[in-house]
């Protein structure tokens, strides 16, 4: 049987972290969690399970899953989020893969809590993710705030059952705080590559992205929780975007 490395990011989760590592119980031989600085008792929950806890200053999304997939003991690694837990269901399917490995990566669902409600539509589910991997097949790649894992190969890559559970947003303020952090780191990945937009692209990337996912995704099966994720998902486009245009503005401006 493959031994497997669970590895986590976190910041100031003392929320979340507990509830994470409690699923991790029986599938992980071992925990190794990067800490980029948490001032409440992030810490300390972790070191009641006997975690590897790891000090580092955070170096971004990408950067910094990479580097906590480097500091663990084992080349099988299943990477998690804080505020993510294990389904029962997605709990067997990980130990089936350890004992019957027939991959070198796995993809799973992942489902989200919204303010106490499960998403099942607004483009949300199924999301699937690539979080169980072979390291020395790939790499986190993608544009920061959204990460992924690149593989390196064209090795196979098969989908667990179950579901990943994500306590996403307690509140709408939560919500609206993410969107603005991430709008920020966004529009700026864009920017250092390059990446440049209209205000005529920006109107119609955020009327697209409300279309999208309140009509062809049937956000609106999700009732009153399914308007809000839409609404504040094509103001998490408007806000990202405009950042953009915004900075390329103030760069010609500096410039001139």
């Amino acid at each position: 049987m493959a031994k497997l490395s669970a590895v986590i990011i976190t910041f100031n989760e003392e929320r979340n972290i507990e509830r994470c590592l409690q699923t991790l119980r029986g599938v992980a031989d071992e925990i190794v969690v990067v800490d980029s600085g948490s001032t409440d008792r992030t810490e300390a929950i972790c070191r009641d399970y006997d975690v590897r806890f790891i000090h580092q200053p955070f170096l971004g999304y990408i950067e910094q899953k990479n580097f906590a997939t480097s500091k663990a003991s084992h080349d099988l690694i299943l990477s998690l989020d804080a505020d993510e837990a294990l389904s029962d269901e997605l709990h067997k399917s990980i130990l089936f893969a350890k004992n019957s490995p027939q991959a070198s990566a796995y993809t799973l669902n992942r489902l989200t809590n919204y303010c106490g409600h499960w998403v099942k539509y607004c483009g949300w589910y199924p999301d699937k993710k690539l979080r169980l991997y072979d390291r020395r097949k790939g790499q986190w790649g993608g544009t920061n705030p959204h990460d992924r894992f690149d593989m390196n190969s064209k090795d196979p890559v098969l989908h667990l059952k179950g579901d990943l559970l994500h306590y996403s947003y307690n509140s709408i303020s939560d919500h609206i705080l993410q969107i603005n952090k991430f709008s920020e780191i966004g529009a700026k990945a864009l920017f250092d590559k390059g990446k440049s937009i209209s205000v005529l692209g920006i109107i119609v990337k955020v009327v697209a992205r409300f279309i999208r996912n309140y009509l062809l995704k049937r956000g609106f099966m999700d009732g009153f929780y399914g308007f809000l994720i839409c609404v504040n998902s094509s103001y998490a486009v408007f806000l990202k975007y405009s950042r953009l245009y915004l900075l390329h503005k103030q760069n010609a401006i500096f410039r001139s």
